[in-house]
């Protein structure tokens, strides 16, 4: 992976030999090792995580006119209809929506819509609503994440230009962000259990409304979030992910391995890919960045999985701020076991009679195309739940700064844990009036949290598996 930060000759240079990666981690090293780190923060503005903020870094009072409450400890006791280890029931089901966003009333809340947002209303008006509910704020961890937080809060540092993180373990690396990066990181180590075993089914509509589904077991180990772990103990990794397709036949027995680094300045992501046909597990340097992703008819890059994955590297980050905003939030209604996949996919979009949106404080956080370095994607805006760090909207501009793909995640909160878990994520292509969704289960099992061996995704053992 070729990180800008080393300059377009360099990376000229690199790309014609055949040992490129080499060349790349020993120049950005050498760059690195006089670039400053970004700052903790300090023992006194930490303090904030047991007053005015949450223990996670959110606002704990209500916004001014009270439509977003105080955080009171979010939603950590299960409902009576819910089975320990069944499926996770809605515990709002009683709830109905305040008011419903549609084309005759937009300019009445187009306040608090984001760009692409609009824009879905702008193109598909006839049919898009939204549903807007009483703002519940259920983001929620178990103790020792929020004890890990306070102590990231006053060790954690970013290197290498925001690719490599140091000083941070378990919990959410830097509560009180004071760079664009930082957020991102925020989300992408923030807490979902020791590891998961989940049925990942994603579905690529055509303009008709017809589906290519493709069905994806996954099995995560978020090496990150073990309990106890120090910062030392991670060996440079914050997660183990293996996705193995299971339909369509074509795909059928292709795998993904990867082992996700956290100082990637250090050594850049390890993936792996198997093909069936080849028999072969290969790395796989693509696997990342704006490739295609598996199964998705060209409507997301590698990145867009968990709405946002991998380096950074390729852009500049800025906190634009924070802001109310109606964002897709609790949506158990959407994953349930009675909702079928086809009751979801409809023409343009999925069914919105299905989610429910509230209304959030999110950090907006910008991203723009470095110099000397290419995305299909040249702007993209992050909207960043304060309360779980979990990214619930992206707006993604072409090479015109045009907008063309908006991208939404749906998520609960798994109250017997507890930590968010997402439950549907979708990309709108405005431009060629297809979407994708994926991370739906409704049809198979719900997911499991699993820890893990770490050998369990050694390439040796994946090949072994994959080859019987």
């Amino acid at each position: 992976m070729m990180k800008a930060l080393i300059g377009q000759k360099h990376l000229a240079i690199a790309t014609k030999t055949n040992g490129h990666m080499h060349l790349l981690a020993a120049l950005a090293l050498s760059v690195c090792a006089t670039a400053p780190a970004f700052a903790k923060v300090s023992a006194d503005e930490a303090a904030k995580l047991k007053a005015t903020l949450t223990p996670v870094g959110a606002e704990r009072g209500a916004n001014k006119d009270g439509s977003i409450p105080k955080w009171e400890g979010g939603l950590t006791k299960a409902p009576a209809c819910f089975k320990p280890g069944g499926w996770y029931c809605d515990p709002f089901s009683a709830d109905k929506p305040k008011f419903t966003i549609s084309k005759a009333n937009l300019d009445q809340y187009k306040a608090n819509l984001t760009d692409g947002q609009r824009a879905i209303f702008a193109k598909y008006g006839d049919t898009y609503k939204m549903n807007v509910y009483q703002t519940r704020r259920t983001g929620a961890f178990p103790g020792f994440v929020y004890e890990a937080t306070a102590k990231n809060a006053v060790t954690a540092e970013l290197g290498g230009g925001g690719e490599a993180i140091s000083g941070a373990a378990v919990g959410i690396p830097f509560p009180i962000p004071k760079t664009g990066n930082e957020p991102i990181w925020n989300h992408k180590l923030r807490y979902r259990g020791s590891g998961i075993d989940r049925w990942n089914v994603q579905a690529a509509v055509t303009t008709s409304g017809d589906a290519n589904v493709t069905k994806i077991r996954e099995q995560v180990k978020f090496n990150y979030d073990t309990k106890g772990i120090t910062p030392e103990q991670l060996n440079n990794v914050g997660l183990y992910f293996m996705q193995t397709v299971t339909a369509p036949p074509r795909l059928a027995g292709t795998i993904t391995l990867v082992h996700e680094t956290m100082d990637q300045i250090k050594e850049a992501r390890r993936a792996w890919q198997y093909n069936p046909g080849q028999r072969r597990l290969r790395r796989a340097p693509n696997v990342g960045y704006d490739n295609p992703g598996t199964g998705a008819d060209g409507l997301r890059t590698n990145d867009q999985t968990d709405t946002f994955n991998g380096a950074t590297d390729r852009y500049t980050w800025k906190i634009v701020g924070k802001k109310d905003m109606y964002m897709p939030y609790n949506s158990y209604a959407l994953h349930s076991d009675k909702v079928k996949y086809k009751d979801i996919i409809k023409r343009s979009h999925i069914n919105q009679d299905l989610p429910r949106y509230e209304l959030h404080r999110v950090w907006v956080v910008e991203a723009n195309v470095k110099a000397g370095t290419t995305h299909i994607y040249k702007k993209r805006m992050f909207y960043i739940d304060e309360d779980t760090w979990q990214i619930l909207s992206v707006d993604n501009y072409d090479s015109r700064l045009t907008m063309w793909r908006v991208q939404e995640t749906h998520f609960i909160t798994a109250y017997d844990k507890p930590f968010p878990a997402p439950v549907l994520e979708s990309v709108t292509d405005l431009q060629s009036g297809r979407y994708l969704i994926q991370a739906m289960n409704n049809e198979e099992t719900e997911n499991v949290e699993k820890d893990y061996d770490v050998a369990f995704f050694d390439p040796s053992n994946v090949a072994k598996q994959a080859s019987k």
